[in-house]
């Protein structure tokens, strides 16, 4: 993990610094061969990955490994049910004992919810491991622990897929750490993934998804450069040479299966199975797996890009992006079509046929539940607060008087839990976003991109939804993209390997002090991250904004 590593190069196929590739079966440069016109274009589909294995393996573990020590320790307070865990609990419960939500008031019949129930099985998962409040209020084994076991568990593994796709994105594997560290030390992602509801599984699906789009774009580029390796070998000629078909020189090889590709759908259609907003990832990813395609094609000599992306990447792209999706996240809804207590489940009699329409028809109920949704709320928030931290949310909060619950204050203490990002990571993001912009126009760089591609699919949406209430934990999902641009941006710093011992001595240091920011601020707000009780002056000064209270 040298420092020579962490840096960002440009975009190998569009950036202005490059030429382009002359068309497969062109003129070649006197004394240049086939086979060394296509290492060549190897490099610019494939960079080499870092040579550091064992160590890019090794240091993302650690930093996962102390996120998950992070999110565990004490996972259990505050003890019983708090904020929107009283709902998503016991919808766990019910799926875990009948296959679908039942009624927590009567304990007999469905209960009406209007989120699909993925999230809900896997805490149900844990709750089966590990305790759960049974509908009459009983306690069985460890209930907290149960219902936010799979939370930490989900919040964990983000950090550490999140770290292995940075490190693949940038070549690096300084910047994949720098990318994991800022996740595991967010306020935001820290509180849900100690609380027993439904966003932290939405934000993983959605990280494990962009990881699969990253490894379907080196295996794609890869296999083609593997193709056109083939040919030159085969044929001694240009990069096409004698061996490919007229087809092939028109539109590049067939790649055969992309596996990455079907699990990202996997994972889309899950966490569309988490809540319906994944939707909008999936729209965003999709574009850009079919925009990367054709740039590879382009860069590989292909005549017809755009056509030979259609021809070609088309089939398993829609299988891929739009196909899995769907049946991944009915395969979520397997509890409700597999029991006849559901809610709406008989709506319509039964059978095969008539259970689809009262699927459908629930559905279509569940949408206007949420596009009808504007109750007021003390916590509620707009988007463009979220960027600004604005208006964090209060999940738990208590006032132990001296002597009470450890209290050793004599002005009394605090108890709470924020849903507080760190504004280092929130604010600085904010800023990545314009630099991401920058780098796209000026390179039109493919990691940039992805940032603006992935933040605008997970933020922008809700800007359509001005009277509808929101909160701020919906920005979640958005948080991953701008870690990422926090990452591109440090890599800009570190410069690039050619850059003076100088500039880059100057760089790491520039990092440095950012990281140290992001750990002090997280180390600071961590006693109103995880309910510790503090002297009630030590809480008000980290009350910074009116409305923060």
């Amino acid at each position: 993990m040298t420092a020579t590593t962490a840096h960002l190069p440009r975009s190998e196929s569009s950036s202005p610094g490059l030429a382009p590739v002359r068309p497969a079966g062109g003129p070649t440069r006197p004394g240049r061969t086939g086979s060394a016109r296509a290492g060549t274009v190897r490099e610019r589909l494939c960079p080499p990955m870092p040579g550091d294995r064992v160590a890019g393996w090794i240091a993302p573990l650690l930093i996962a490994a102390a996120a998950g020590v992070l999110r565990f320790w004490r996972l259990t307070e505050p003890r019983g049910m708090y904020f929107d865990e009283i709902y998503y609990v016991k919808d766990a419960w019910g799926l875990m004992t009948a296959g679908y939500e039942i009624d927590s008031n009567t304990c007999d019949g469905p209960a009406y919810v209007v989120h699909p129930p993925f999230g809900k099985w896997l805490m149900a998962a844990s709750q089966w491991l590990f305790g759960y409040v049974d509908c009459g209020g009983t306690p069985h084994g460890s209930p907290e622990l149960g219902w936010r076991f799979s939370s930490a568990l989900a919040g964990t593994l983000a950090v550490l897929v999140l770290a292995r796709a940075a490190r693949r994105m940038f070549r690096s594997t300084v910047l994949g750490c720098f990318a994991g560290l800022l996740l595991a030390l967010d306020g935001l992602e820290f509180v849900q993934s100690r609380i027993g509801i439904l966003d932290i599984f939405l934000m993983t699906g959605i990280v494990i998804a962009l990881a699969c789009l990253v490894l379907d774009r080196d295996d794609g580029r890869r296999r083609l450069a593997d193709r056109l390796d083939g040919r030159s070998a085969g044929s001694g000629g240009g990069a096409s040479g004698g061996g490919g078909t007229a087809a092939d020189e028109r539109f590049g090889p067939r790649l055969g299966v992309r596996p990455w590709r079907l699990v990202m759908g996997v994972a889309l259609g899950a966490s569309m199975g988490v809540k319906w907003s994944a939707l909008y990832t999936v729209v965003g990813f999709a574009a850009l797996a079919l925009a990367w395609d054709i740039g590879a094609r382009r860069t590989a000599g292909a005549h017809s890009p755009v056509l030979g992306a259609l021809r070609r990447d088309l089939p398993g792209w829609l299988l891929g992006i739009v196909v899995l999706p769907i049946v991944t996240f009915l395969a979520t809804w397997s509890g409700w079509f597999l029991t006849d207590g559901g809610w709406h489940r008989n709506a319509h009699g039964d059978g095969f046929v008539n259970a689809w329409h009262s699927w459908w028809e629930y559905q279509r109920e569940v949408l206007r539940f949420h596009e009808g949704l504007s109750d007021s709320h003390p916590f509620r928030s707009t988007p463009m607060s979220w960027l600004v931290l604005g208006r964090p949310i209060a999940y738990f909060y208590s006032s132990p008087e001296f002597g009470a619950e450890g209290c050793s204050a004599p002005g009394g203490c605090s108890r709470e839990v924020i849903a507080l990002g760190n504004p280092a990571i929130w604010w600085g993001g904010t800023a990545a976003l314009v630099g991401s912009l920058a780098l796209w126009v000026r390179r039109r760089d493919w990691r940039a991109a992805l940032v603006l591609v992935g933040f605008g699919s997970a933020f922008l949406p809700w800007l359509l939804l001005p009277s509808r209430t929101m909160f701020f934990f919906y920005a979640l999902p958005s948080l991953p993209f701008l870690v990422l641009g926090l990452t591109a941006m440090a890599g800009l710093a570190l410069g690039p390997r050619e850059a003076s011992e100088g500039r880059r001595l100057g760089g790491a240091l520039a990092v440095g002090v950012y990281l140290v920011i992001v750990v002090l601020l997280f180390a600071y707000f961590y006693p109103i991250l995880a309910a510790e009780v503090i002297p009630y002056s030590s809480w008000r000064m980290r009350m910074w904004f009116p409305g923060w209270i």
